[in-house]
């Protein structure tokens, strides 16, 4: 592969722009790679690591391997805990809306508790807020309702097996 060209640092408010644009477009590819070349030239951009941590989401409908490692590593990057919070709780709502497209045994159940763990952290970030951002009570409810709409159920506890003793 040739080697990869730097981007100037007067350059990453424009290109932070276009990676926004490109996950409109629904083009999350493109939008990885603007961050990919942000964060090479500024690697704490929080900016640039929570949009890649979006694009890097916004694959999972698209049937590409996406890592869960990268994404737990862009999550333990973002300084903010309020932020860290509510993108965790992004990340497994998204995870559970694309388990709810699978057709696999168990999907449905997975997608249960992944959506249960994304409203936990809502919970966790609403209770940490700055004034006036409730964008945690919205993806709570949200999750609550896709749980309803789609009937969702916990997976049932099994009986421990109890074997006779001799």
């Amino acid at each position: 592969m040739p080697e990869l060209k730097s981007l100037s640092r007067e350059a990453v408010p424009a290109a932070l722009e276009k990676a926004m644009r490109y996950r409109l477009l629904n083009e999350p590819a493109e939008a990885e790679s603007i961050c990919l070349d942000v964060l090479k030239t500024d690697p704490e951009n929080q900016e640039a690591i929570i949009t890649l941590l979006l694009a890097l989401t916004d694959r999972f409908t698209k049937d590409y391997g996406v890592s869960d490692a990268q994404a737990k590593d862009l999550l333990s990057r973002i300084k903010s805990e309020y932020e860290r919070t509510y993108y965790t709780g992004i990340f497994a709502e998204r995870r559970g809306k694309t388990k709810l497209t699978q057709n696999t045994p168990g999907c449905r159940f997975q997608a249960y508790e992944l959506f249960h763990e994304a409203m936990s952290c809502f919970e966790k970030a609403e209770a940490i807020r700055p004034p006036g951002h409730d964008d945690a009570l919205l993806r709570w409810n949200t999750c609550a309702r896709i749980i309803e709409r789609n009937k969702l159920v916990p997976r049932e506890e099994e009986e421990p097996i109890e074997f006779p003793l001799e």
